[in-house]
C-alpha cells in the first residue's frame, strides 16, 4: 500500500510528464569531499596560462552583464 507522500509524487511526476517533461538523472561532484577544493585549485592551476582558457575568460568578461551588480 502507498502512503499519502507517495502517492502525490507519484500524481506530480505524472502531471510533468502529461506536459511532456521527462525525468533525468545527472551525477555530480560531491562538493562536500574534502579533496573537492584541492581538485579544483589543481585543474585552475593547470589551465592558468591555456590560450584558449584566457581567450574564453576574456569573452566572458566582455560579454556580461555585470550592470547593477555590487
Amino acid at each position: 500500500m502507498r502512503t499519502d507522500n507517495a502517492q502525490r509524487v507519484q500524481k506530480h511526476r505524472a502531471e510533468l510528464r502529461a506536459n511532456g517533461l521527462r525525468p533525468v538523472q545527472i551525477w555530480v561532484p560531491d562538493t562536500r569531499q574534502a579533496t573537492f577544493s584541492e581538485e579544483c585549485k589543481r585543474q585552475s592551476l593547470m589551465l592558468r596560462s591555456d590560450p584558449q582558457e584566457v581567450e574564453t575568460l576574456t569573452w566572458l568578461e566582455q560579454a556580461a552583464d555585470t550592470e547593477g551588480w555590487q
